[in-house]
């Protein structure tokens, strides 16, 4: 607030708690924590909308109806079931939602799932339950519950697309009394130092506002750690004892300077925990392991915690295998395909990397994992842990991208040295499967139609492609593909359409498909746009034009915008403008209520839109934008949802919206 000029710092002490407004039947269908994490994905489907999957054993796991349930076919042997399968709910002691539910990798009767803040695991046969973890305390009092154990926070979720915070690993261990071992990495958050904000409630009796965690840019963020579950059962699948236990040394001890845990995971093997760390200014990454040996058991005792300590061998410490660095920022990606070690002391792995040249390519890297170099309890400092790179192999280039975001996936075919990806090569209009040689890397193979654009899913076993397909004339279809090769050329794949699973319905008799255009921009690369045309459209007469971008030449629409930068959150807003105290006149000039004297002066010219309950967004940014707005005798139009968050739920809601949006165009484009 110090950062803006005095004439503001009294618009800017604000505060977020209103009265709460009435509900809407959409509402109470989810609990509060599904309904937060549904903007978070900004999901929009009812029903079944996730699931787990255990391919080995045909179980499936999923949320529904405030419950759980699971069903079973498939598995290794194929479907084994031809009637449909009944769902068995799996009863539960808990009250309130359990969240997040996943199967025990090495040992699937066992699940795991979130309740109020906590993990717990049960067995899906005997119904046994347990809880895990006692990070939270289940009080109404958001300030004096700030821990939380296997919860992504709010800033990971909305910009770094994280929504899990615990992770199985895929291995299990078996001593010879049949006792198993399972092990649960999982993510620890306090929230103490966090800023609170109040948002309305859409609980009519309650008329309160619900409080929220919300680091502002500038502030504090959640301090985050990782611990890990060791869960003993035995033969009768019977849960013989669970043991919490934390780092050798102090997360932000060994990893100095990071503040974000974007991803984290497994190795396929179960040998190395793996994470990817951020630092503040998202400008420098790391890619870390982490051997389960690092982790001691969590005790008050000091002298049963220095024995711990004491047992644990010198040369076991976490390794940074690859590190990122750029001067402007970097996207978080979801590609990273380790493979199993052929000896103790180098590490390879796929990954991709965007700083290198500008645009996302696929790396086959290769690091030096040195033995004992360093003691974990010595001081850290900075490059403590950092291996060697060994080799880093480039297996696609070019002005294009491999498709890395928003659960992209790579396929690695081990056997052939393949790699099926996603990407843009033909043309950026286009997503296509394409395949590369790990081994020797040259020709790159698309395997997908071109003039569509495709998402794709390669089988296990590498011998069939699902596509769902479509381009601005042929509505979406979904092909099954086969794919052949000879053993001589791996890399001469050939794509053979073998099912149809949903065939296109064909476009109406009146469509009018969009053209798609280009030209060429300030800086060289071509740019593309689209533009819808009318059905009575005549040559050399204009017509009224839509443009989407954040405001137009005659009129423009706004919807929850973000007005004051310095109300947003630390995640999004510092990743392209730095912390306030460094770049002041940007926060300045980059905040549309500070400049509401530009605004034109006719009416009709402006109209903004924004949910009452927004807690992303929140209704204080459109607040301070109209009284700005009023102060300059400016005119407006605003149309509030009281009883929506970011996203628009309710179909009335969302039918008055498009209809507010075409009278608006209509009207006085």
């Amino acid at each position: 607030i110090s950062y803006f000029p005095k004439s503001f710092n009294n618009f800017l002490c604000f505060s977020f708690s209103h009265s709460g407004s009435g509900a809407t039947p959409h509402q109470g269908a989810y609990s509060r924590e599904e309904e937060l994490l549904r903007e978070r994905k900004r999901l929009g489907a009812f029903g079944i909308t996730s699931y787990d999957y255990h391919a080995k054993t045909g179980l499936f796991l999923f949320q529904a109806s405030n419950s759980l349930f699971y069903c079973q076919d498939g598995g290794s042997n194929g479907f084994i079931q031809s009637a449909p399968v009944k769902p068995v709910e799996i009863k539960s002691q808990c009250s309130g939602t359990r969240m997040d539910p996943k199967i025990c990798c090495g040992h699937p009767d066992f699940i795991a799932f979130v309740n109020n803040n906590d993990l717990w695991i049960a067995n899906i046969r005997t119904g046994e339950e347990r809880r895990l973890t006692y990070c939270h305390k289940g009080l109404d009092n958001v300030k004096d519950d700030p821990r939380s154990a296997g919860v992504a926070t709010f800033v990971i979720q909305e910009e770094f697309d994280r929504f899990t915070g615990y992770w199985w690993n895929p291995s299990v261990a078996e001593d010879a009394d049949g006792i198993k071992t399972l092990l649960l990495l999982y993510e620890e958050v306090d929230e103490t130092e966090v800023e609170i904000i109040h948002v309305p409630s859409p609980a009519l009796e309650e008329r309160k506002a619900d409080a929220y965690r919300y680091p502002r840019t500038g502030s504090k963020n959640p301090r985050a750690t990782l611990k890990l579950l060791e869960i003993k059962t035995d033969r009768r699948g019977r849960i013989v004892s669970t043991q919490d236990n934390q780092l050798v040394v102090p997360f932000s001890s060994l990893f100095p300077g990071t503040e974000y845990i974007a991803r984290v995971g497994w190795t396929s093997d179960g040998k190395f925990g793996w994470a990817v760390l951020l630092d503040r200014s998202q400008r420098k990454l790391q890619l870390v392991l982490l051997p389960s040996a690092l982790f001691v058991p969590v005790t008050a005792d000091p002298v049963l915690r220095q024995d711990s300590v004491g047992a644990v061998p010198s040369s076991t410490h976490p390794y940074i295998i690859y590190e990122e660095n750029t001067d402007v920022w970097i996207n978080v990606h979801d590609i990273f395909y380790p493979f199993i070690q052929n000896t103790e002391d180098e590490f390879t792995f796929i990954w991709v990397n965007e700083s290198k040249t500008g645009f996302r390519h696929l790396y086959k890297i290769t690091s030096v994992l040195q033995q004992g170099c360093y003691q974990v309890w010595s001081p850290c400092i900075a490059g403590n842990f950092r291996c060697l790179v060994k080799e880093e192999l480039t297996l696609t280039g070019g002005e294009w991208e491999v498709l890395a975001r928003h659960g992209s996936k790579i396929w690695v075919n081990e056997e052939t040295k393949l790699v099926y990806f996603q990407g843009t090569r033909d043309t950026p209009l286009e997503h296509h499967l394409y395949v590369v040689s790990y081994e020797s890397p040259g020709d790159v193979v698309r395997l997908t139609k071109p003039g569509f654009s495709h998402s794709c899913s390669v089988s296990q076993n590498f011998d069939v492609f699902v596509s769902h397909y479509s381009n601005v004339s042929t509505p979406p279809c979904v092909h099954l593909y086969k794919l052949t090769c000879s053993e001589e050329d791996p890399l001469h794949i050939v794509p053979e359409f073998w099912a149809s699973l949903m065939e296109s319905p064909g476009c109406p008799g009146d469509y009018n498909p969009p053209h798609i255009f280009d030209f060429a921009g300030k800086s060289g690369y071509q740019l593309y746009g689209m533009v819808y045309r009318p059905h009575n459209l005549q040559p050399g007469r204009k017509h009224p034009t839509v443009l989407f971008v954040y405001g137009g030449p005659q009129l423009a629409i706004a919807g929850a915008p973000v007005t004051v930068w310095m109300a947003y959150d630390t995640g999004y807003t510092e990743r392209y403008m730095d912390v306030p105290e460094k770049n002041q006149q940007g926060y300045e000039e980059g905040s549309v209520a500070l400049h509401v004297d530009k605004l034109p002066s006719e009416p009709n010219r402006l109209l903004i839109l924004h949910g009452f309950l927004d807690e992303n967004v929140h209704f204080f940014h459109t607040n301070f934008l109209v009284s700005q707005i009023i102060r300059a005798g400016k005119p407006y139009q605003l149309q509030v949802y009281p009883n929506e968050r970011h996203s628009i739920r309710c179909p009335e809601s969302g039918e008055h919206y498009e209809i507010m949006l075409l009278h608006f165009l209509q009207q006085y484009l």
